[in-house]
């Protein structure tokens, strides 16, 4: 069996370049329109000391020694999301970052254990403001590759179209014949609804798990085609640093923007209480403990600042699945500049 050609072999890399190229094109168009928006750039530090205190996400993990050879573990940032809530706290208002980004334990068509994120905020803000945000940078985006339209896996969206606002009800009821609202922490109606919508349920299977085997499985795939999805009002429990809506706190301001059936972007209206956030934090790391065996220690600096932070909108974007979307691109290999091997690749 023969070894695939490494990606820097010259005709590997001159298969990419063309999405290299529209890559350069669309940094800078997505610089120039958060520039005519008021926003400033900034830069955040990829060594924090939590991992993260989300359930499913997986860190890498490295030593700090210090001067006087004192030794600390520290990991490599998730998201910059807990230092840009730090920039607000401070009197930041307008700021966006294009973050390297690690996650273990993600590899496929769509996912790199080391990865672009782009991430802004605004401060006072409500979070439609960062939907309009999200319709102007696909635009820009495609423009700045001369695309008509996105697409992925035979599916097609206009990224100049207004985006379809569904909420996370309407989406289940829609696709999965799923009525969510009156399953609310329902675990075992929700169970009964996904077995009878062909979703293999497990004995050991959580609300929140059921909730994403049906999104994963029955909805997502249908999200996005023709012209993109905000998918809104997701249920307060698969939320944890979401501000829960006033008007009905059993759902949380949080969407995330579909596209050809992709997950491009995830936002929400923050979350400032840090009384609240440490218990949803703790209770997700009881829960990542329960599936994983380990969890990660929560940043005491960051909590104190969310007491300070200002009421605030943000959102995180994968700009390398934006890129992919706006080139035609099969895998996300191809528009990285420099992949990360693969275990037991040249």
């Amino acid at each position: 069996m023969t070894r695939a050609s490494p990606w820097w072999a010259r005709d590997v890399y001159a298969d990419r370049k063309p999405f290299l190229k529209a890559r350069g094109a669309i940094t800078a168009a997505a610089r120039r329109f958060f520039a005519a928006e008021g926003f400033t750039e900034v830069e955040t530090a990829a060594l924090q000391v939590s991992g993260g205190n989300e359930t499913h996400l997986s860190a890498f993990s490295t030593e700090l020694i210090g001067g006087d050879g004192a030794h600390s573990r520290l990991y490599l940032h998730t998201s910059p999301e807990f230092a840009c809530k730090k920039l607000l706290a401070a009197g930041e208002e307008r700021i966006f970052t294009l973050a390297r980004v690690f996650r273990n334990r993600e590899r496929s068509a769509l996912h790199h254990p080391e990865f672009t994120m782009l991430e802004w905020y605004r401060a006072g803000e409500p979070t439609l403001r960062i939907y309009e945000d999200c319709a102007g940078l696909m635009a820009a985006a495609a423009t700045a590759a001369g695309a008509s339209d996105f697409s992925w896996r035979g599916r097609t969206c206009d990224p100049f179209a207004e985006p379809e606002i569904l909420s996370v009800c309407e989406a289940f009821a829609r696709y999965a014949s799923v009525d969510l609202e009156a399953l609310l922490g329902d675990r075992d109606g929700l169970a009964r609804a996904a077995a009878r919508d062909g979703v293999r349920v497990a004995e050991d299977d959580t609300w929140s798990d059921l909730f994403s085997k049906i999104l994963s499985e029955k909805v997502e795939g249908r999200l996005g085609s023709e012209r993109a999805t905000i998918l809104t009002d997701y249920p307060a429990s698969e939320a944890a640093l979401a501000r829960a809506r006033e008007e009905d706190p059993r759902f949380a301001d949080r969407f995330e923007l579909y596209v050809c059936g992709v997950e491009v972007a995830n936002g929400f209206a923050e979350l400032t209480d840090a009384q609240e956030q440490r218990r949803r934090f703790e209770a997700q790391m009881n829960e990542k403990a329960r599936i994983y065996g380990e969890r990660y220690p929560i940043d005491d600096d960051f909590l104190s600042a969310l007491a300070q932070m200002p009421p605030a909108s943000g959102v995180a974007l994968g700009f390398d699945r934006l890129v992919m979307l706006a080139t035609g691109a099969e895998r996300i290999e191809q528009v990285l500049w420099t992949p990360v091997a693969e275990s037991g690749a040249p």
